[in-house]
């Protein structure tokens, strides 16, 4: 049988994915920022700020921001003195990270279009490697852990914030709702794309529980890992070294 990997709830080949991930991404990239406040109600910029904080950027080192695309976390590394480089496999939304950062009168920054499976990237050469909402819609992911692992130097730290599944009773439900009826029509309203927004969602729903993530990560090589949840697991902080 030809393998087979999620698109939300349904089973697609590693290419079409790639290709529908892409176009989703695409759609949504100059409305993506906005979006993220909506439905979100502003905290995933407290998500990020603490985020950044975790990671402790220090002035002149080297960090790989994965699917780092309109720059939010990579403005805040580099707010710290890091030399930053925002990778994403998206060009729109790389394209709307350098556009934000003229904006913003951010310098330093280099932006690069990259397949978090396959990295053009040397062997060793960040200090630490950064991936925020990104992780799950990578089509395999345990090719971007081993990439994020070959990557970092000896010492180097790896850190993805990502949506998990909250297990918090009552607000599992009430978000549940939540999501998967209330977002897809924000994004319709807001961005013109009600299924892209149904796509992001069901992606949540796909991505392993906190414990088996965290198990992914280990696997790739990290020692020390570790899970932050937050707001009950709705979002996590994972974290690991490689050693």
């Amino acid at each position: 049988m030809s393998e087979k990997v999620s698109f939300g709830y349904e089973s697609v080949s590693p290419e079409e994915k790639t290709e529908r991930v892409g176009a989703v991404f695409s759609n949504v990239a100059r409305k993506y920022d906005v979006m993220n406040d909506a439905m979100s109600a502003g905290l995933h910029r407290l998500w990020k700020d603490r985020f950044v904080r975790r990671v402790k950027p220090r002035p002149g080192e080297a960090i790989l921001d994965m699917a780092g695309g309109t720059g939010d976390i990579a403005f805040r590394l580099a707010g710290a003195g890091a030399e930053v480089t925002v990778a994403d496999i998206n060009q729109d939304m790389l394209d709307v990270g350098v556009e934000r950062a003229m904006e913003r009168g951010v310098d330093g920054l280099v932006w690069s279009c990259q397949n978090a499976e396959r990295l053009s990237y040397p062997d060793g050469i960040f200090d630490a490697y950064t991936i925020a909402f990104g992780i799950r819609n990578v089509t395999h992911i345990d090719k971007a852990l081993a990439e994020a692992f070959r990557v970092l130097k000896f010492g180097g730290r790896f850190f993805c914030l990502e949506f998990s599944t909250t297990e918090w009773p009552g607000f599992k439900e009430a978000y549940d709702v939540y999501s998967h009826k209330l977002v897809p029509k924000i994004g319709e309203a807001i961005a013109g794309d009600a299924e892209s927004y149904r796509y992001l969602i069901e992606s949540i729903r796909r991505f392993p529980p906190m414990p088996e993530f965290e198990a992914m990560i280990r696997h790739a090589g990290f020692a020390h890992t570790k899970v932050e949840p937050i707001l009950g697991g709705l979002v996590a902080i994972h974290s690991g070294w490689k050693v």
